[in-house]
């Protein structure tokens, strides 16, 4: 481990000198083909949830481990790793956190970094993908279902992407996105059940396939949404991003907002260690083995000095 040093990773640094166009309104054409893929998408989990209760034990077991697999895809891998830089990995781990990255399914990791860089340098404006300003609709789910507002493409294509240009996983997986997705966010969650211990196919698709993957889409847009508008600010009381402990147990350590938009590039995202953030502890025992290194970590004093600095005055120590 290693505390934060003055090098930050500029591309996801705030700009405050970010001023909207005058009566350029945010965009409300509405994508349809994506209405409709959300709806069916949630129609077909919540039938997979009348199902649980009859599922056997080693089926839900397997839907567990599928959508923790997927989580550390979106917490470790495209968010701590490749969005933040806030640690570095081994190519073997870049592999799992790619191949894990695709079973998540939210869009492919190049993709999924140049959109994340751009909502945390252009935060609740309308440059940010799913300014929660916007309400929490908007800001969970509305956003994929309307055109992207013109200012999103135009400063997201102007950040420098080089550092994932030049990872040959990312690029691996943006090529391949489509085929490793429906391998490994469909096919392997439906077909090792079914191989294994005889389970139906149609209950391998809908509990540890849609079920599993439709979870994982709502706790990681309780980041986006919930975490963006409920919750304390110790750490800096003038922006949105709030502490917020329910998003913090569900999306595996991704609730703890408001320190994490204040030091981005710590890959603990919260001052607590491992309380309630299993990402931590995964990346903690991947640096254990010799997977990961370079973990950067904010001084605790930077901490304090910018609690009383800016913080709401809700923080507590331990």
């Amino acid at each position: 481990m290693k505390a934060m040093d003055k090098t930050t990773l500029a591309e996801d640094a705030y700009d405050d000198a970010y001023k909207p166009k005058e009566g350029l309104e945010p965009s409300r054409q509405i994508v349809w083909r994506n209405v409709v893929l959300m709806s069916l998408l949630h129609i077909g989990a919540l039938y997979g949830l009348i199902l649980v209760p009859s599922t056997s034990a080693l089926t839900l077991m397997w839907s567990g481990v599928c959508f923790m697999i997927s989580a550390l895809g979106i917490t470790a891998g495209v968010h701590r790793l490749w969005s933040h830089r806030s640690y570095k990995a081994s190519l073997p781990l870049r592999i799992f956190l790619a191949a894990a990255n695709s079973m998540a399914f939210q869009n492919d990791i190049y993709e999924w970094a140049r959109d994340h860089r751009v909502h945390h340098k252009f935060s609740e404006t309308n440059a940010d993908p799913h300014n929660a300003r916007r309400g929490f609709f908007f800001a969970h789910i509305g956003w994929l279902l309307v055109r992207k507002h013109p200012d999103v493409i135009k400063k997201g294509s102007r950040l420098d992407l080089s550092d994932l240009e030049a990872d040959g996983v990312v690029m691996f997986q943006r090529r391949y996105y489509k085929l490793s997705v429906l391998v490994v966010c469909f096919l392997i969650p439906m077909f090792v059940p079914w191989f294994f211990w005889q389970e139906s196919l149609w209950v391998g698709y809908l509990i540890p396939g849609l079920l599993r993957y439709t979870v994982v889409l709502n706790v990681s847009w309780l980041v986006n949404s919930a975490a963006h508008m409920w919750g304390m600010r110790p750490y800096d009381h003038s922006i949105n991003p709030r502490e917020n402990k329910l998003v913090a147990f569900s999306a595996i350590g991704e609730g703890f907002h408001n320190y994490h938009h204040t030091f981005p590039h710590d890959y603990a995202t919260s001052e607590f260690g491992s309380r309630l953030n299993v990402t931590k502890a995964f990346i903690d025992l991947m640096y254990y083995f010799g997977l990961a290194s370079d973990c950067r970590r904010m001084p605790r004093e930077t901490i304090m000095a910018r609690v009383k600095r800016t913080g709401d005055g809700s923080h507590k120590s331990g």
